[in-house]
């Protein structure tokens, strides 16, 4: 369960996104919005990346602010287009990520392989596509223990091959960890792949279950 209690976020004084009691309970949600509703934002202020005003809960236990390190360990992030070091290979910055999160040994091989990233994964990230770097993104989201997952645009840059291979990640996850997800899209989840798909709306500077 995630709380959100008096959260306030501005850029140059500016309000971006307000949201004053708000509780998200187990389970698979589509963050949906217009482009600048604060969806990025949310997402990142969740993660524990920017600062804001208010509190951030995880299973009633974990402040985003009071417990810090504890939170991150068990909230994982996914930019929607990410920037990693150019001079490290995909393989190296998945080690370095499973040492931070401290994950089981050999964790990533089934992701690693199920979205055919072995042929380059050894290559340095300077030489990755923008596909070959989301893909490498979500691996790194999917590391560790997390107990809440956050995806920015996960479909973003995705071949259409890779769709299915994510949503049976997120599936497997939710059903025999429980692991929560956020994930934000200009695309629909449809089909049967994802069909515990809920929604939660931003708009008018704050965000709201949808009926």
């Amino acid at each position: 369960m995630l709380q959100v209690n008096a959260f306030r976020k501005s850029y140059n004084h500016h309000p971006i996104l307000q949201i004053d009691d708000f509780t998200i309970t187990p389970g698979v949600y589509w963050l949906r919005g217009v482009n600048g509703s604060g969806k990025s934002t949310f997402l990142k202020a969740t993660a524990g990346l920017i600062s804001y005003e208010g509190d951030i809960i995880l299973n009633q236990q974990l402040n985003s602010k009071k417990q810090s390190v504890a939170y991150r360990s068990a909230v994982n992030f996914a930019e929607a287009e990410p920037i990693f070091p150019d001079f490290l290979t995909g393989a190296e910055l998945i080690q370095l990520f499973k040492s931070a999160k401290n994950a089981p040994h050999r964790q990533e091989d089934n992701y690693v392989e199920s979205m055919q990233m072995n042929a380059y994964i050894n290559d340095p990230i300077s030489t990755y596509s923008s596909g070959m770097l989301k893909k490498l993104s979500l691996v790194l989201a999917f590391l560790g223990r997390p107990s809440c997952i956050l995806l920015d645009e996960p479909l973003t840059t995705l071949d259409a091959a890779s769709l299915p291979i994510l949503y049976s990640w997120i599936a497997n996850h939710y059903q025999q960890q429980e692991t929560m997800f956020l994930l934000s899209s200009h695309q629909a989840f449809e089909g049967d792949i994802l069909p515990i798909v809920r929604e939660i709306v931003v708009e008018h500077n704050t965000i709201r279950h949808t009926s």
